[in-house]
């Protein structure tokens, strides 16, 4: 077990330190759909005879969430902007290297959000704005109201959220960090982590960085100057630092600086996306049991599944 010392420690004890009603967890939905869609063979039907493998693996995630977590204030975001984000219009091949989903996937995902939602939580999901920029702007909007966040995802972009008392939680590996943590897993300060993804790029984003720029570099880049701003700023500095590779590194960003620059944009998590604006709005009051029971009549999930969220019902309605 890793422990807090090395930035890391296992939920829930991590959050026992902090009131529960000023605990706001945020799921990051899609990764965990896109990992039940992988993972699960396609053994389960709807009552239409359609494969539903993600919506069951995803249900489960949302059980076992909830029933670990035992949330009070709680939000699921989903992605919808897969080629309509704001971000295409800063940079049109953004993610460009991803294949969209196929259609049997798109509608396990629509029963994904009626399975969020039944059981209780804000489903959250917006067709300009990604999932990321849906929990931050959540963050953003809570945190001066004495909430801290709880972000479940495995997704190192979170890093540039997470305060002082937030954390990451990574549910499937069952670990959890703050700001030490990020420190840890990336070499950098949370407010540098935008800047990181800037230099180095993300391949999985298909955001450019700086060419030839690694993450061992970047690091070191940043403890020296601070910040990218800086270090565009007072770069002619930096062949002369003893840096390995600091005069290759020098005419890298130089000759890149525009688009490390732009890649600083696409990096950056948005803080203004459309969200709920009540913290009383996230409140988790349990599932809806009338519509739990006809949703799992569709999907034909047994009786084990409907009793954990009896379950779920009785324990929210006991707090």
């Amino acid at each position: 077990m890793e422990t807090e010392t090395s930035g890391i420690d296992v939920l829930p004890a991590a959050t026992a330190s902090i009131a529960p009603s000023q605990t706001v967890y945020l799921v990051d939905a899609s990764l965990y759909v896109f990992r039940s869609w992988h993972a699960i063979a396609p053994k389960f039907f709807d009552h239409a005879g359609a494969s539903v493998n993600a919506v069951y693996g995803f249900t489960r995630f949302l059980l076992d969430f909830a029933e670990q977590a035992k949330p009070t204030h709680v939000a699921v975001a989903f992605d919808e902007s897969l080629t309509a984000s704001f971000r295409n219009a800063i940079y049109p091949a953004y993610k460009a290297n991803r294949e969209l989903p196929p259609e049997e996937l798109k509608r396990q995902f629509a029963y994904c959000k009626e399975v969020a939602a039944a059981l209780g939580f804000v489903v959250l999901r917006d067709i300009s704005y990604e999932a990321d920029d849906l929990i931050g702007s959540m963050v953003a909007l809570l945190r001066p109201r004495g909430f801290r966040s709880v972000i479940v995802s495995a997704d190192k972009d979170f890093g540039q959220m997470i305060g002082e008392h937030d954390r990451q939680w990574d549910f499937s590996k069952q670990y959890s960090y703050g700001p030490a943590g990020v420190m840890e897993r990336l070499g950098v300060h949370p407010h540098q982590v935008v800047d990181y993804l800037a230099l180095t790029g993300d391949a999985v984003d298909n955001i450019p960085g700086v060419p030839g720029i690694g993450p061992k570099t970047a690091a070191a880049l940043l403890a020296h100057f601070g910040s990218l701003d800086d270090l565009l700023r007072r770069i002619e500095e930096l062949p002369y630092l003893r840096l390995r590779g600091a005069a290759a590194s020098y005419a890298r960003i130089k000759q890149h600086r525009e688009q490390a620059l732009m890649s600083q944009a696409l990096s950056r998590i948005a803080l203004d996306a459309p969200v709920p604006q009540e913290s009383d709005q996230l409140i988790w009051r349990g599932p809806e049991l009338a519509t739990v029971d006809e949703l799992f009549t569709r999907l034909k999930f047994g009786p084990m599944t409907r009793a954990r969220c009896r379950g779920l019902l009785e324990f929210s309605a006991k707090r």
